[in-house]
């Protein structure tokens, strides 16, 4: 079965005719008057009414047809500017008689939505367990599987928002409108002065005006309310104020103001650039700083080996860029993406920089801090979780354990252009983790034998750490570079050396290759926000 296409209706003045005279007909006649609909009931005149059902026809609220159901009812007590043709029709009294289907029939036929209590096969809507709190609605719908179980969600998602936000909800639109409204009269005063003939010229007249610099300007105010909604905690928004409205509103149009000055348009519109840490690769293990900035992007320039599914988190209006880095190519690749980003500044973007792992670990993150602050653009810094730091726990080493390894050594399997490294001592209770180590791993080991590291010490080769492609290969430093040339390589990867690695798992056999990923596993479900998990 499809899923279903959920839809907010506008139904203020629309007739729904509403079949049966039980609770259920009672239900659907108030929730009719609260969208702003006119119930029309049928029901014969000696059917028992439910007492709230009878006050509002008492009350006038709700039309009552003392008959039962005639097939022109369904042509001809609409309104009349649709033909006299109902809106929708409710059958309250279930699907099991003749009457349902034929109803169901004809208002398929005319085009009519129409909902059958208990009945889906019938159904051509169903109606979502809803939560109200002013212009706010969220639905819930099982798609007729189980309305008991759309109410449970939707009592659990409603008793997670904080009071009030409604109300926030109703001021952040009366911003978006006087936004909007503002910047309309300021496009339209523009065009006046254009347009006024015995007017003077404005200084701003010849200033050439160009379809980027007016993109620029709409995502600029598209971004600014929608970091708004997007970063506030709901809990800061429900409890907004008109007067932070105002103060809000104030900011944004001082920035307007110094825009349409007239001055430097690199001065008006100022280009931002952050260095961001992705972490190890799994999009779970992102800082939230780092996910807002991703979220904020106009302009992102990604390593090549950053996972997809962290680029799947890229805004669609941002422009992305992937360094085209290949052996021999490091440094050219570099360049072009420093200037991409220094262009993208110059334009008055929002760039971010994705790096894997931490910026300024073996990341070139105070190389491009540097070349950007000596163009007028100080970087903002995000950290990410390091691999040097992940790889290991999401393979079960603990780099530090008592009576086994008491310190931690990271540092690069690679010299700079490709020299040989100089290994760090051997120290029995020390874990070195040497990142970008497995092209060379051959010349590594040889050179770690000839600086007395014994052949016998644990070691293990650790790659896409936290990716659904994880591998883990467990051996010593004699039989590494046969496990890596038989299983191959699957970069980025990195290698461990110390016996903090035989500390929770122990082998006897030459390696051991451990395929996958689940280290987030058994703990997604519990930590994810019932919201969330519905929403997905």
């Amino acid at each position: 079965m499809a899923p279903a296409l959920l839809t907010a209706v506008d139904s203020a003045s629309h007739v729904h005719l509403i079949i049966g005279s039980n609770p259920l007909a009672a239900a659907r006649c108030t929730r009719s008057l609260e969208v702003g609909a006119k119930p029309i009931l049928l029901a014969p005149e000696d059917a028992t009414l439910h007492y709230g059902l009878a006050k509002r026809i008492e009350d006038g609220e709700v039309q009552w047809l003392k008959r039962g159901f005639h097939q022109e009812d369904l042509t001809t007590l609409g309104r009349e500017e649709v033909d006299r043709v109902v809106d929708a029709v409710f059958v309250t009294a279930g699907g099991k008689g003749n009457l349902s289907t034929l109803i169901s029939k004809s208002c398929r036929r005319l085009r009519i939505p129409v909902n059958v209590a208990d009945a889906p096969n019938l159904c051509s809507f169903t109606l979502l367990s809803t939560y109200s709190d002013g212009p706010l609605q969220i639905g819930v719908t099982t798609s007729g599987k189980g309305c008991k179980l759309s109410a449970r969600i939707r009592r659990e998602i409603a008793s997670s928002l904080p009071a009030h936000l409604g109300d926030a909800v109703e001021r952040l639109g009366t911003m978006r409108r006087r936004i909007w409204e503002e910047d309309h009269a300021a496009e339209m005063s523009q065009d006046l002065e254009v347009e006024e003939e015995d007017v003077g010229q404005s200084a701003t007249f010849n200033k050439l005006v160009t379809a980027e610099s007016a993109e620029i300007a709409r995502g600029r105010r598209m971004r600014w309310l929608s970091q708004i909604c997007e970063y506030w905690p709901l809990r800061r928004l429900a409890t907004i104020t008109d007067a932070d409205v105002e103060a809000v509103l104030h900011d944004y149009k001082s920035s307007q103001l110094k825009q349409r000055a007239g001055g430097d348009s690199s001065v008006a519109v100022a280009g931002r650039i952050a260095l961001v840490g992705s972490g190890p690769g799994h999009p779970d293990l992102l800082t939230q700083a780092a996910h807002k900035a991703i979220l904020s992007a106009d302009l992102v320039l990604a390593d090549k080996l950053v996972p997809s599914a962290i680029l799947d988190l890229i805004p669609r209006r941002a422009t992305v860029h992937i360094a085209r880095k290949f052996p021999g190519n490091a440094d050219k690749a570099q360049e072009e993406l420093l200037d991409w980003g220094l262009e993208g500044l110059k334009a008055g973007k929002v760039v971010v920089r994705i790096k894997q792992g931490d910026p300024y670990i073996y990341g070139r993150g105070g190389e491009e801090f540097i070349f950007f602050r000596s163009h007028g653009y100080t970087p903002t810094v995000l950290p990410g979780i390091t691999s040097a730091l992940s790889a290991p726990l999401f393979a079960d080493i603990p780099l530090t354990h008592r009576g086994v390894a008491d310190q931690v050594l990271v540092c690069t399997g690679t010299g700079r252009k490709g020299a040989p490294l100089v290994p760090p001592p051997y120290v029995e209770t020390r874990t070195v983790v040497l990142l970008m180590s497995l092209h060379r791993l051959s010349a590594l080991v040889e050179s770690l034998q000839q600086h007395e590291y014994p052949m016998d010490t644990p070691c293990a080769v650790l790659e896409r750490a936290s990716c659904p492609d994880q591998r883990v290969i467990r051996t010593t430093l004699e039989h590494v570079c046969a496990a890596v040339e038989e299983e191959g390589s699957r970069p980025p990867g990195l290698l461990v050396v110390g016996h903090a690695c035989n500390v929770l798992h122990q082998q006897s056999q030459r390696w051991i290759v451990e395929e996958g990923f689940k280290g987030l596993d058994s703990i997604a479900d519990s930590c994810i926000p019932l919201a969330e998990q519905v929403s997905t």
